[in-house]
């Protein structure tokens, strides 16, 4: 069981947990840890594409994972909110808020639009939900527009989601840092 856990007295955004980190941090495991302490069963809410072979060995690799470990894995690149409607009363794990992004950016959708339908759901949501993210606005300046775009769109998500969320993690090392909420 994780040092952190999760409050299941707290229903809607103030039951929702955010978690943030830079690649590699620890930031998914440490979700892992957190939504595992519940009894099951969970759902973890994938919003990657294989866009390479390499990617695709990836999802296949951490699909493999989790089916072990009883997960239930429903893949969704884009209406995240709907999933999280759709499973209002299981704990959800997202990962990753990053990727959704991107597929949205890629995909010419309105982010600020998701975003709002995202953070309503939440709202509503019955369960736990954790929902983890790549902070990656604390490194240099992006040289194209497209990628700054995503850097201020990301930005703005995590701080729009912080604000609502009962517990704000940030990872660094496989540390974790609490941010809001309920301290280690």
């Amino acid at each position: 069981m994780s040092i952190l856990s999760l409050n299941l007295s707290e229903t809607g955004a103030q039951g929702a947990v955010l978690v943030l980190g830079g690649a590699r941090s620890g930031k998914s495991r440490l979700a892992e840890e957190m939504l595992t302490a519940l009894p099951p069963p969970w759902v973890y809410l994938a919003t990657g594409r294989a866009f390479d072979a390499e990617m695709q060995e990836r999802i296949e690799h951490h699909k493999a994972s989790r089916t072990e470990k009883g997960w239930q894995t429903v893949e969704e690149p884009l209406d995240i909110a709907w999933a999280l409607k759709t499973y209002a009363h299981l704990p959800v794990l997202v990962d990753c808020l990053t990727l959704w992004v991107t597929n949205m950016l890629l995909d010419d959708q309105n982010v600020e639009e998701a975003t709002q339908r995202l953070l309503d759901v939440l709202q509503e949501r019955l369960a736990p939900t954790i929902l983890v993210g790549n902070e990656v606005g604390l490194g240099i300046v992006p040289e194209n527009a497209l990628a700054r775009r995503f850097r201020d769109e990301t930005g703005r998500l995590h701080q729009r989601i912080a604000a609502q969320a009962g517990q704000v993690i940030f990872v660094a090392a496989g540390l974790p840092l609490v941010l809001k909420g309920k301290g280690l």
